[in-house]
């Protein structure tokens, strides 16, 4: 297994070293305040075992995006809200690795923590210039950032399995240059994935839902064609898609907003999916819409108003999922039922998300927007395990290859 070959920091000795701490905790703001803890509180136990081991600790993370710009912001609310969960003084300085920054590094004492400005306010950080420019992790180590902070720093700990899909600087290009490790997060995300992946618990059920269906088919075809998946069960927009591809009538108003986002060129392969693997799909049988303010539910079977937009799973289909999940050994999931921040279509997210509570089978749940629809509705402790990652976690079980994965297996 890849992990034995990475080698972790836990049992190094960190006593006097600078320390260059890469976690993620890019989290869910509204209005400037993050409304979701899960990667902060992750990140801390790393944390506290470089501090309590005398580590003088840089912080770089980041949050938002260009193709996420109404959350990229000053890091100063995650420098207070690590300062209050762990109990240890995080410094802020909005700076990534400016002179200011460069001094703040040079003047951090044995269990001093900073936290750097956002990596996104860089160029080289952000996903447009990764897509576009495509630098090989050799390029990265004589990008700005890294010519800055790589010569202050003694070791390079990286700890964001979550971002392990990007193919950034902060991630791939220090371990080129310094001794590199592995945190106790890393590890635990990958083991929970690489045992849905190759020893879960059978019959294994993935829920897949949500809005950004590109996740759910990047799965789809490699858990079915090598037997890893023994169900699927498909809700949220993936589930009119897999109806759609069975010839179902779904509503003018739906398809036209599935085709202005480009979403029918997933008919094809839904299509494909049912004619090699239909018996292993669970699929919705009824949909709720709304009509002068009120919820309406429909059977699949009956022709939809030309204006009915289908934002949610109805009771019927509750019942058939509810079956499934409760036979279940494992359960991996991956998005909402619903549009489930909207009260009038909670309810198909809400009961699933009791019914995995409740369920005997050990639970893996992994997404930003999945972990926030879980903590609506139920105690999170009722999820065998909450991984913190998104995208790396669809990779993963994509199986693609991972270049953070690279990066640590290669490193110096």
């Amino acid at each position: 297994m890849e992990e034995v070959k990475i080698k972790s920091i836990i049992g190094v000795d960190v006593k006097g070293k600078t320390v260059l701490f890469r976690p993620d905790i890019n989290s869910p703001v509204k209005n400037g305040v993050i409304v979701n803890d899960n990667r902060l509180n992750a990140t801390v136990p790393t944390l506290k075992y470089l501090v309590d081991g005398g580590a003088k600790v840089a912080i770089i993370a980041h949050q938002g995006d260009t193709l996420d710009y109404q959350n990229l912001m000053s890091m100063q609310a995650h420098a207070d809200r690590l300062t209050e969960i762990s109990g240890i003084k995080v410094d802020y300085i909005d700076d990534v690795c400016g002179d200011a920054a460069l001094d703040k590094i040079k003047s951090l004492e044995e269990g001093e923590v900073v936290l750097l400005g956002n990596l996104r306010y860089l160029t080289e950080e952000v996903s447009t210039f990764e897509k576009d420019v495509k630098l090989t992790a050799e390029q990265m180590a004589s990008t700005y950032l890294v010519r800055r902070l790589a010569p202050l720093c003694d070791v390079y700990v990286n700890d964001a399995f979550s971002a392990a899909h990007r193919n950034a600087p902060s991630m791939v290009a220090f371990e080129r240059l310094m001794p590199s490790y592995a945190g106790p997060l890393f590890f635990k995300e990958y083991e929970a994935l690489n045992k849905v992946m190759t020893s879960a618990n059978k019959p294994l059920v993935f829920v897949l839902g949500g809005a950004k269906i590109s996740d759910a088919f990047g799965m789809m075809g490699k858990v079915l064609k090598d037997g890893v998946a023994d169900k699927i069960i498909t809700a949220g927009v993936t589930g009119v898609v897999m109806r759609l591809a069975q010839g179902y009538k779904i509503g003018a108003n739906y398809e036209k907003w599935l085709a202005d986002r480009d979403l029918l060129a997933f008919v094809a392969p839904a299509k494909e999916l049912l004619a090699n693997y239909g018996d292993k799909f669970v699929l919705p049988v009824d949909f709720a819409y709304e009509k002068d303010g009120v919820r309406v539910e429909l059977d699949l079977e009956d022709l939809l108003n030309d204006q009915a937009m289908l934002l949610d799973i109805g009771a019927k289909s509750v019942g058939i999922f509810k079956d499934e999940l409760m036979k279940a050994g494992t359960i991996f999931v991956n998005g909402p039922a619903g549009v489930y921040e909207n009260p009038i279509f909670a309810y198909g997210t809400d009961k699933i998300w009791n019914a995995i509570a409740n369920s005997p089978a050990y639970s893996v749940i992994g997404g930003g927007d999945t972990v926030t629809a879980a903590a609506k509705f139920i105690d999170l402790k009722s999820i065998d395990y909450v991984c913190t990652a998104g995208g790396a976690m669809v990779r993963f079980l994509s199986g693609k290859r991972l270049p953070l994965i690279e990066a640590m297996l290669n490193s110096k």
